[in-house]
């Protein structure tokens, strides 16, 4: 069974995933920090080699044993506040780091975690984008697969995020959450079937070129305003007579907020993905774990 290096992973994807792959039967080694918060992966950690990379060298992860694959997730949102050069160090330079070392040690292939959203939004996307164009520079020497994810949600996201946030204010009975109109325009795939297009992929890498881009989403468009409607009627069933409102155009949207988004997932399909949980299913999964 192939030996695969995973950036990222106490992250929500990089946790999901790796889950998935050691059900798999897949050997892994983890990359993280010493000081990272495990709390999502503390029942895998002992199942798998983990590489402290503020304490060593990236290239340490790949010594003890060939990597056939690198699966890249790790990332700064810039969320937090962070400056643009903060940012860039983890989802360039570091990126980099990683991409220098697996095509020194001869790794098969390079899966990289990028995003559909406009090349310049924000730091992130700029950056993301940027390291996409040195992952196809470089894909003579490592095969590349780049996945462009498009809206996850799901058990043990970051707080930080719409679906989350928008939970914590209703656990909390707030009297009226402050939202936009809810007129932007979104692909909301699930955590499991975000997954799904990862191990998809990993078993036909054999079968693609040197560089593939695969856009990882449902394909049906649904409003902020709809699928947060839709939140809220799953915890309103939940928790009967719930006081609180949703205030859809308190607050006003965004300059240069994206109001839609492209995704052609048929080259995913052609692979042989598709998506499996239900978006009912997929939002009631999501209090199975916060009630």
């Amino acid at each position: 069974m192939k030996h695969i290096l995973l950036t990222g992973a106490t992250g929500f994807l990089g946790s999901h995933l790796l889950e998935a792959l050691l059900t798999q039967g897949y050997k892994v080694t983890i990359t993280k920090r010493s000081t990272s918060d495990t709390w999502r992966i503390d029942h895998l950690l002992e199942r798998v080699s983990a590489c402290d990379v503020d304490l060593v060298e990236i290239e340490e992860a790949f010594k003890a044993e060939k990597v056939d694959v690198v699966i890249h997730t790790a990332c700064n949102y810039g969320r937090h506040g962070q400056h643009a050069h903060e940012v860039v160090e983890t989802n360039l330079l570091f990126a980099l780091k990683v991409l220098d070392a697996a095509t020194f040690f001869n790794t098969d292939t390079f899966f990289n975690t990028d995003s559909l959203l406009p090349k310049y939004l924000n730091a992130y996307s700029l950056s993301k984008k940027h390291f996409a164009e040195w992952l196809k520079q470089r894909s003579q020497t490592i095969k590349v697969v780049n996945l462009k994810l498009e809206h996850m949600y799901g058990p043990k996201d970051d707080q930080t995020k719409l679906v989350p946030w928008l939970i914590k204010q209703l656990e909390q009975g707030v009297s009226r959450i402050p939202l936009t109109e809810g007129a932007q325009k979104r692909d909301f795939i699930y955590i499991d079937d975000v997954v799904s297009a990862y191990l998809v992929a990993l078993h036909k890498a054999d079968q693609l070129p040197e560089y593939t881009e695969l856009d990882v989403g449902t394909g049906e468009l649904t409003s902020v305003r709809d699928f947060v409607s839709a939140i809220f009627r799953v915890y309103e069933s939940l928790n009967p007579g719930t006081a609180t409102q949703l205030g859809f155009g308190d607050v006003p949207i965004r300059d240069g907020e994206m109001m839609a988004v492209e995704v052609d997932n048929s080259a995913l399909k052609g692979l042989g993905w598709c998506v499996r949980t239900q978006k009912t299913v997929g939002l009631k999964n999501l209090f199975k774990v916060v009630q």
